[in-house]
């Protein structure tokens, strides 16, 4: 039979003399891009109709009909060979016009108490839900990697920088678990914009609710869109359900910040591998070389991570700008929503996967072990901290111990560290006699707090550096990520 969307190319044609002119359709379409939400379409238009037939709105011989034609355009799209037509302009009435081909006025019916406005809120909601879900999980295999490696490393002494100059002595492993704190925030914060990205604005229609006997609650439940105690989440107030984008810029807001924990953790990589550095060396299968210097091996991986983060705080400042000036209710403007989001997910997605796989490595059946993404130098991070004069702190604290104000200590040691650098020694390398010649009060003892391992040790607070209390922050890591 003819297809009414078909044959006239818009659901709306018949009030207009003149069809759109060829430029306005390329200008105004968006299925090329917004197919991807086919899946949260079919799902949602599934228990829409389920819930129509219980309403008795619609007949349960149209709801199996609907339910056999999804079934078909299901498998089509699945399988790449549903057409995808430019006339029909997005992915809502590309489905309900090809359901309409197969099943006849049942297909027409399926849209009885919806507009495309909670159409389109419900399927963009659904998608970024699942997206969400995986995004959580790569942040959980990411902070997984980072524990791999600090269970390594808790004794190995890192430089620790305040201003990018030598402060004080940390463990590498220390410095790794900062980064598991930042992901653990960030997939918190993933949970928590999920909970209001889960809820249905599917009966709200254009703007103003519907006449028909819609149960929301039910539509809700078949969804799972339900608040943490189980009950429906549903949109109450149907102008907002239709034009808000709350969540899409709160999604991108938490998605910024995440990566921008990763161009953190790229620049300190980018660094460490340098040759003024050579704290660490990248696998190859993460670098490239150069097309005209040999000698050359660049960190690509964290390099384009540190750029790929401008472009996901521009998709958020894009979304924010689209929004900033709409009145309620719905306006076209927010078909220019998608485009940002969705590449913020697929960026953030692929940079989580691949950082996961550089730090903590991949796994090689032949070996039967993981194959390093990163390899560590500890000798060039002990030499550097070494330089820098880390235990300064150190033997200030020493002397406050020993009844100095700390701010007098602070003096005496600065003095101790000018003389240090005159004679191109450590504190640690100076003789007793020298120290003493600061303060009567430092005796043989101030070496065990002036060595790299003893300042180490020393920090043995919630929180702090010493191995002893990183391995309990590594255990209650693994624990929390289980």
């Amino acid at each position: 039979m003819t297809n009414q969307l078909d044959k006239k190319s818009q659901a709306w044609s018949a009030l207009f003399s003149e069809p759109m002119s060829e430029l306005v359709k390329r200008y105004t379409a968006s299925v090329f891009f917004d197919k991807r939400l086919w899946q949260a379409d079919i799902t949602a238009s599934l228990a829409h109709a389920e819930m129509l037939c219980h309403q008795g709105i619609i007949s349960a011989d149209d709801h199996a009909s609907i339910a056999r034609g999804m079934a078909q355009i299901q498998n089509d799209i699945a399988a790449g060979t549903f057409e995808w037509k430019l006339d029909l302009e997005d992915v809502h009435l590309n489905i309900e016009a090809r359901l309409t081909q197969l099943v006849g006025d049942a297909g027409k019916r399926l849209h009885t108490g919806r507009s495309r406005n909670d159409q389109v809120a419900t399927d963009v909601r659904l998608w970024l839900r699942g997206e969400m879900d995986l995004i959580i999980e790569l942040l959980a295999d990411l902070q997984n990697s980072l524990v791999d490696v600090a269970q390594l490393h808790t004794e190995t002494i890192l430089p620790g920088f305040t201003h990018l100059q030598v402060a004080q002595p940390v463990s590498f492993a220390h410095h790794l678990l900062a980064y598991v704190e930042m992901f653990a925030r960030d997939a918190e914060r993933m949970h928590d914009v999920r909970k209001r990205v889960n809820r249905l604005p599917l009966g709200s229609a254009a703007l103003a609710g519907t006449t028909y006997p819609l149960d929301r609650e039910r539509v809700a439940r078949s969804l799972c869109m339900v608040d943490e105690d189980g009950h429906p989440a549903v949109c109450q107030n149907s102008l907002d359900a239709v034009s808000d984008r709350d969540f899409a810029m709160e999604f991108t807001a938490a998605a910024s910040i995440c990566m921008v924990h990763i161009s953190r953790l790229s620049e300190e990589l980018i660094l460490w591998m340098s040759q003024n550095f050579g704290f660490i060396r990248i696998a190859d299968r993460f670098t490239t070389g150069s097309s005209i210097m040999p000698q050359k091996k660049n960190p690509d991986v964290p390099e384009l991570a540190r750029g790929k983060t401008g472009r996901v705080v521009g998709h958020l400042m894009g979304l924010l700008t689209l929004m900033k000036a709409q009145p309620l209710a719905y306006n076209k403007d927010n078909q220019e929503d998608k485009e940002p989001l969705f590449d913020t997910v697929d960026t953030l997605k692929d940079t989580l996967r691949i950082f996961s796989e550089m730090v903590g490595g991949q796994w090689n059946a032949t070996s039967g072990k993981k194959d390093g993404g990163i390899t560590v130098h500890p000798s060039a991070m002990q030499a550097a901290a070494q330089k820098g004069y880390a235990t300064a702190t150190d033997l200030a604290d020493y002397l406050v111990k020993k009844g100095l104000p700390f701010r007098d200590a602070h003096e005496v040691v600065a003095h101790a560290v000018k003389a240090a650098q005159s004679l191109g020694q450590d504190l640690s390398e100076l003789p007793l006699k020298t120290l003493q010649q600061f303060h009567a009060e430092i005796s043989e003892d101030v070496f065990a707090c002036l060595s790299l391992s003893g300042s180490l040790n020393a920090r043995n607070t919630l929180g702090g550096t010493a191995p002893e209390q990183v391995l309990l922050q590594i255990a209650r890591h693994r624990q929390r990520l289980q």
